[in-house]
């Protein structure tokens, strides 16, 4: 089993930034895909980005790209998402996932998930 907790998350001004944390414990692979899924009020369960735990491969959402970037601290089975130039659209429950296998957009590739963190956007 494996288990994901999430960090960082709470109100930003809109144009702030944000960096969120998630640490993985438990059993892990070297094949493993981290990735960041977003869900805003009313709406559906979106991927954000992906980096494989291996080799560093990043992958972004084209809502997101130039603003976020995704990156991951081996030793400390951590991910993390920054957030730049935000505003009322990214807000959202983030939530980190994980999946054994390669890079994939689909939520329901991944097989474990995080409690996911509100990112309120607002003035």
């Amino acid at each position: 089993q494996v288990q994901l907790v999430e960090s960082g998350g709470g109100l930003v001004q809109p144009g702030g930034s944000l960096r969120l944390s998630c640490v993985v414990s438990g059993r892990t692979s070297s094949s493993y895909t981290m990735g960041w899924f977003r869900q805003g009020p009313g709406k559906e369960r979106e991927f954000v980005s992906a980096i494989a735990w291996s080799g560093g491969r990043t992958f972004y959402a084209d809502a997101v790209k130039g603003r976020c970037t995704i990156s991951r601290d081996n030793a400390k089975n951590t991910v993390y998402l920054q957030m730049d130039s935000l505003n009322s659209e990214d807000t959202a429950v983030y939530t980190c996932a994980v999946r054994d296998g390669p890079y994939s957009y689909r939520a329901r590739a991944y097989d474990y998930w995080s409690q996911g963190t509100q990112v309120p956007i607002s003035s």
